[in-house]
């Protein structure tokens, strides 16, 4: 009995070491993601300072795209499987694609180096407002990685191509 006891013992040893191992692993993975998510924010945070003054100075103007920015979405990602000539519907779909993507580009282009997800992009455009809009920024980005303009970082994160 006690060498059943005492093998138990140590094979409850080496599994708990093997635990800690991996929780060591998953410690270091969540630190280095949340020091990208405080880069990120540091970024959107300079992006906004930056921006006050001009929407201090156009209240108006930037209030009117973001209205019809929103509804627009479905309808790009309806036609983009078309994916370019037909009929005025795939035109207006493929206008809001297309500011979609720039608006993507801006966004990487004021990050830097850093690993996001597509929440944060959607969150950054103001699209996080429902799973749609965010199924759109992470559509679009998939393109944009199908393209080579945007960098698959590994599972969920998105990186600006390097130059």
């Amino acid at each position: 009995m006690v060498t059943v006891t005492g093998h138990s013992i140590e094979v409850t040893a080496e599994s708990l070491q093997d635990e800690l191992a991996r929780l060591r692993m998953q410690k270091q993975a969540l630190e280095r993601e949340l020091a990208a998510v405080v880069a990120h924010l540091g970024s959107v945070q300079r992006a906004l300072g930056a921006l006050q003054p001009l929407l201090l100075n156009n209240a108006a103007p930037p209030a009117a795209p973001r209205t019809e920015r929103a509804p627009a979405e479905p309808a790009a990602i309806d036609s983009d499987p078309g994916s370019g000539s037909g009929s005025g519907s795939d035109t207006n779909g493929q206008k809001s694609y297309g500011r979609l993507t720039e608006q993507i580009m801006e966004y990487f282009a004021g990050v830097g180096d850093v690993d996001v997800r597509a929440r944060d992009v959607a969150a950054a455009l103001g699209r996080d407002t429902d799973s749609g809009s965010i199924n759109g920024v992470r559509s679009t980005l998939d393109r944009l990685v199908g393209a080579s303009r945007v960098e698959r970082a590994g599972r969920g994160l998105y990186r600006a191509r390097r130059a």
